[in-house]
């Protein structure tokens, strides 16, 4: 497992690939100085294989960016992109806190040393029990996303508990509808004039402390405008002490695409913010698909071939480990790991699920493959993990981490005792009632 040095051609790939991303003068693919063919024998395909030192760099990135335009400020890391145990405490060592949207994403991130006054919670349907847990847990901040959790978190909390109040900006930027937030009719926050009211509610409660105000546009976002229309319709709601902006900035998926740069990202967001907001606010931002996107790869095994028109190349994973084809109609792009700068004709690279949508890339340009061959799709470090399933008794795929050379296991492969272990014994089973 050799380093080579950067060979990866700029203006194709270099923007796709993860930034350790190696190509060594015999076509082999490393990460971190790993060569993917080398960790495909190791642990097993499919596997998720991170960047880590690209997933540190683009923390610190995200963190220097923002303090130097916005002295007070702070980057919080959107969890639901990747939440894991591994990135929670790789985050935090980095000094970036999380957002969380769950009891299990809270439990992870204290589990991975993260400290719970940079946790915030998020969410727009969280129950008693998940409030409760947060409040106990410590956590920095609850963003309020309705009036009935209002009521329910002020009836739980019996010291102080800062909180932030969702608002809804009615923009709507344009990205796939499923992950687009911050338009009228979006589930999400509350309208301005319902905003409002939760804010004069909120100022006077005994318990929940209002440090200011959060909104979020969505995911996967190509054009920074709409950021600054958003942060002027939020600054008529008045002054705060806390501005959460969100995140949704998008990234590069395929080597003709192309997005802003977190410098461009977080420069738009922080000059709107010194036309429209105080001085003296903490400014928050929230990245998760731009944060960890870039970093990962999924490594498969070629199974089998069907030439024709088109052509399957088929692998031994597919929508079990990536729903971002199926769900958004997000493209990728693919590799042989083997020959990774080689290109062919169009193929069909597809799963082995039992649905015709199971296609991981639509007209990959991938040199000739036979069954056994390595092939890698990249930028799937977001969300692909975070949605990865069991469809057709699939076993979830573990997650290496790549760095110096070294790969280390954070999460292992799902195994059949896994997908057993939660059945209830037939002897053990709850006997149906018995009708009157």
């Amino acid at each position: 497992m050799v380093q080579t040095g950067p060979s990866v051609p700029d203006g194709q790939l270099a923007d796709v690939l993860p930034p350790t991303a190696d190509v060594d003068a015999d076509g082999h693919l490393s990460i971190g100085g790993c060569r993917l063919s080398d960790l495909a024998d190791a642990y097993g395909t499919p596997a998720y294989v991170l960047d880590e030192e690209g997933l540190r760099r683009q923390a610190r990135r995200f963190r220097h960016e923002l303090e130097r335009r916005w002295p007070s400020s702070r980057v919080v890391f959107a969890s639901k992109a990747f939440p894991s145990t591994a990135i929670y405490r790789l985050m935090a060592e980095e000094g970036v806190g999380a957002d969380v949207a769950g009891a299990g994403e809270l439990a992870m991130a204290l589990a991975g040393g993260m400290d719970p006054a940079s946790i915030i919670v998020h969410g727009n349907a969280k129950t008693d029990a998940e409030l409760r847990m947060a409040v106990e847990a410590g956590a920095g901040l609850v963003v309020i996303d309705n009036f009935d959790e209002l009521d329910r978190l002020e009836a739980i909390v019996t010291g102080e508990q800062g909180v932030l109040v969702r608002v809804l900006p009615s923009v709507h930027p344009h990205t796939h509808d499923a992950i687009s937030t911050g338009q009228q009719g979006s589930k999400f926050g509350l309208p301005l004039p319902e905003a409002a009211a939760a804010i004069s509610r909120l100022r006077l409660s005994d318990h929940l402390r209002l440090d200011g105000l959060h909104f979020h546009l969505g995911s996967q976002i190509l054009d920074t405008a709409p950021w600054a229309v958003a942060v002027e319709r939020v600054a008529a709601l008045g002054d705060f002490d806390v501005y959460d902006l969100g995140g949704g900035l998008g990234v590069t998926y395929t080597r003709d695409q192309s997005c802003p740069s977190v410098e461009a990202w977080v420069g738009a967001l922080t000059d709107a913010a010194r036309r429209h907001l105080p001085a003296s606010a903490t400014l928050v931002i929230e990245p998760g698909r731009s944060m960890v996107a870039r970093a990962g790869m999924t490594v498969y095994r070629v199974v089998s071939v069907k030439r024709g028109e088109p052509t399957f190349v088929a692998v031994d994973g597919g929508m079990g480990d990536n729903l971002e084809v199926s769900l958004y109609g997000q493209v990728f792009e693919a590799l042989a790991v083997d020959d990774a700068l080689a290109t062919g004709p169009p193929v069909e690279l597809v799963g082995r699920h039992c649905e015709s949508g199971d296609r991981l890339v639509s007209g990959a340009l991938l040199p000739h493959l036979v069954p056994g061959d390595v092939v890698a799709v990249a930028a799937t470090g977001a969300y692909c993990f975070t949605m990865a399933n069991n469809y057709n008794g699939a076993l979830r795929p573990p997650v290496v981490l790549c760095r110096d050379g070294q790969s280390r296991l954070v999460v292992r492969r799902e195994t059949i005792e896994d997908l057993l272990r939660r059945d209830v014994p037939t002897t053990q089973a709850a006997k149906a009632p018995t009708a009157p």
